[in-house]
């Protein structure tokens, strides 16, 4: 017979477990909880519990913690809680159910083998179906890493899916699809030349998160946009998640991906969670204390109230839920070395819990002011579902935003579009009119064309509709306003001649991307023309429609060696990551102002033609050692005979044009032609980009 584990009161501090050569001290929180069960497993599949310990309300309770310490215990224990008390949930919010098995909601490591979504929504059912915490060690050598910390005006960041950026089997590694095969694939990142990579969600979270019918095609919550336990890396990306290895696996990928000079941005997804709606499953959070940590209506508190479109919110400004969320990001940096945050949905942040918008709202102020996140990046997605907006007011100063402003615009300029020419110069220019009334700056700006959440860049100048039958929602589901060409043809074709547009047109998002001021984004997989043959939304596709194909590299390499020179060209010049908003006005010893708009004749910009496709300027270099620019973005269907600008003493060489077939169309500065003539011949839908460099004797 299994010997059973003598305990003691233990302590409050800290919550969740924590191991010491005694044994190992357990803490939950839940204010209005009249019985806690602390339920031990030997494995993550045994369905006979090796001990149940009732805690005692006298003994086991300080203020709404439920503590114990259980003597012998060593890491390597499985367990789950079991927590009951009052109903009546529509006048009170309270979910306890003493049938349901609920995880640790600081676990540091979890295993979903026994895992049925379906089951765990029953409120009757008592199979065992619930997931399993895990008791583990803290011990590892970091080998005096520490999170990099290098200036976000410098950064160039590349938002990849952790399992789909190796799971084709063309990646060739040992592992696909986890930690350790991104840590194989580093000498690609650091080749391409960005700086940080941003991981969508991490955190584990619910892979049968998603509709019946989506399930009924055999598909899975692939993105992960469904968290549930916020302290544990996701174990569908460990090698071996049954030993708890979670955060070793996850700390080697960090300590490696540093020691290469690239940061890790975290996808977080703090709005709302995977228990979902009235509907939905018991996993955690339900059953300590729903009332708190959930927006519920207040005619009927068994209903939610849904600012996400995912079936609940999570009331992020409760003083303990805001404690919770800080303490888990600071965890990550302190515990984990990442070096910023992505936070999806972050308007949800700023609301009371009322669910209206608050400026002043606790939780973004408390990370913006945590010792612990100081230099730590934050990035919002700076709106919700429910009608929340706040790109270029998000509440704080360090915050920075995904401008979806950007995006619209540049997809709109460069998809033919007329009369932007004002639009388009006020974006690339770091888009002042959102930030900097605020006194914010360039760098509050991240800018983007694609991402995770809409069409791949090859298809946006493929498609002119989304295609997400595959998923299962006849169509219906993801965006239908997509400012996308499709060059001609919908979809796959055979003419080169929109092939050969539809490279050109990748080519003048990617350019201008990155002649703009501001933190560039770039999708992984765009830099290779990666597609997803039209589907805009493939959350729920963990198959070779998202899958990052390693052909591609090779396939597309004169893609690749354009994005590559592009991230470059923007890395040596300083005028491209201005520090404040561009003036007009020439700065210190620069040769020239900061930035000079023109039209088809010099100084002559077509501000006020409701016709205009086309944009030049001249930026001035920042130091002796840098070249001006000259851009031209000519986004109509003529060739224009474009003047260039005099510099004393200078001539110019032409770096980039988009129109050339490659290698012409990127050229390394000591391979660069002087230009001849004071004019250039500017093709249609190209950009052109000129350096200056002194006349030679």
């Amino acid at each position: 017979m299994t010997r059973k584990h003598n305990t003691n009161p233990g302590s409050r501090y800290p919550a969740g477990t924590r191991a010491d050569a005694g044994g190992v001290n357990f803490c939950i929180f839940s204010r209005n909880a009249t019985c806690v069960e602390l339920v031990l497993y030997e494995s993550a599949d045994s369905t006979v519990p090796l001990q149940v310990i009732s805690l005692d309300p006298d003994i086991n309770r300080t203020f709404f913690f439920w503590h114990v310490y259980v003597e012998g215990l060593s890491p390597g224990i499985y367990y789950t809680w079991r927590v009951d008390g009052p109903g009546e949930p529509a006048l009170t919010g309270f979910r306890f159910n003493k049938r349901k098995e609920l995880l640790d909601p600081w676990t540091r490591a979890v295993t979903d083998q026994l895992w049925n979504r379906k089951r765990a929504s029953d409120p009757q059912d008592t199979t065992a179906s619930s997931m399993r915490s895990m008791v583990v060690n803290d011990a590892y050598d970091w080998e005096g890493d520490q999170p990099l910390n290098h200036a976000l005006e410098n950064s160039v960041i590349y938002e990849l899916h952790v399992g789909g950026f190796t799971r084709h089997p063309s990646a060739n590694v040992n592992n696909p699809g986890t930690f350790a095969a991104v840590i194989e694939k580093i000498p690609y990142l650091k080749e391409l030349g960005i700086t940080d990579v941003e991981l969508m969600p991490v955190m584990a979270f619910d892979e049968q998160d998603i509709l019946e019918a989506v399930t009924a095609r055999g598909l899975k919550n692939y993105w992960g946009y469904s968290t549930h336990s916020f302290y544990c890396p996701h174990p569908g990306y460990c090698v071996s998640p049954e030993q708890g290895t979670h955060r070793r696996e996850f700390r080697d990928m960090v300590k490696a991906l540093h020691k290469a000079g690239i940061g890790v941005i975290l996808d977080v997804v703090l709005n709302h969670t995977a228990e979902g709606g009235a509907d939905g499953p018991t996993i955690n959070f339900k059953g300590l204390g729903n009332e708190m940590f959930y927006h519920l209506d207040p005619d009927d508190r068994r209903l939610y109230l849904d600012y996400t479109g995912c079936g609940n919110t999570v009331n992020c400004n409760h003083p303990l839920v805001s404690r919770f969320l800080v303490g888990c990001l600071e965890y990550w940096v302190r515990e984990m070395h990442v070096d910023g945050f992505r936070f999806d949905l972050a308007s949800v942040l700023a609301r009371g819990e009322d669910g209206q918008p608050l400026y002043h709202a606790p939780v973004p102020w408390s990370i913006e002011f945590s010792r612990q996140l100081t230099h730590t990046r934050l990035i919002a997605e700076a709106w919700d579902a429910g009608g929340l907006y706040q790109v270029g007011d998000f509440p704080g100063f360090r915050w920075a935003e995904w401008n979806g402003s950007f995006r619209d615009t540049l997809r709109r300029f460069i998809g033919g579009d007329k009369g932007l020419v004002g639009e388009i110069a006020t974006r690339l220019s770091g888009s002042s009119d959102l930030y900097e009334p605020n006194g914010r700056l360039p760098i509050n700006s991240i800018n983007f064309v694609t991402c995770h959440d809409g069409f791949t860049l090859y298809d946006l100048v493929s498609y002119n509709k989304k295609h997400n039958e595959a998923n299962g929602e006849d169509n219906r589901d993801g965006h239908d306003h997509n400012f996308s060409w499709n060059c001609g043809v919908e979809g796959e074709t055979t003419d080169s001649a929109i092939l050969n547009l539809r490279r050109r047109q990748a080519k003048n998002f990617f350019a201008i991307l990155f002649l703009s001021q501001g933190v560039p984004m770039i999708l992984a997989g765009d830099e290779v023309l990666r597609t997803q043959q039209g589907n805009n939304n493939a959350y729920c596709q963990d198959n070779e429609l998202t899958w990052f194909n390693w052909n591609l590299v090779e396939r597309n390499q004169d893609m690749l060696r354009f994005v590559k020179g592009m991230i470059a060209l923007h890395k040596r010049h300083p005028c491209l990551r201005r520090h404040r908003f561009l003036t007009g006005t020439a700065r210190g010893t620069a040769r020239l102002p900061d930035v000079t708009w023109h039209g088809i004749e010099l100084n002559e910009p077509l501000w006020s033609d409701p016709d205009a496709q086309v944009l030049a300027f001249t930026l001035g270099a920042i130091n002796a050692d840098e070249e001006d620019l000259h851009i031209i973005l000519n986004m109509s269907e003529d060739t224009l005979a474009m003047p260039l600008p005099r510099v004393a003493g200078r001539h110019w060489y032409r770096a980039v044009d988009t129109a050339q077939p490659s290698p012409a169309d990127i050229v390394e500065p000591h391979e660069q032609n002087e230009m001849s003539e004071e004019t250039c011949q500017v093709a249609p839908r190209s950009v052109v980009v000129f350096e200056s460099r002194a006349a030679s004797l």
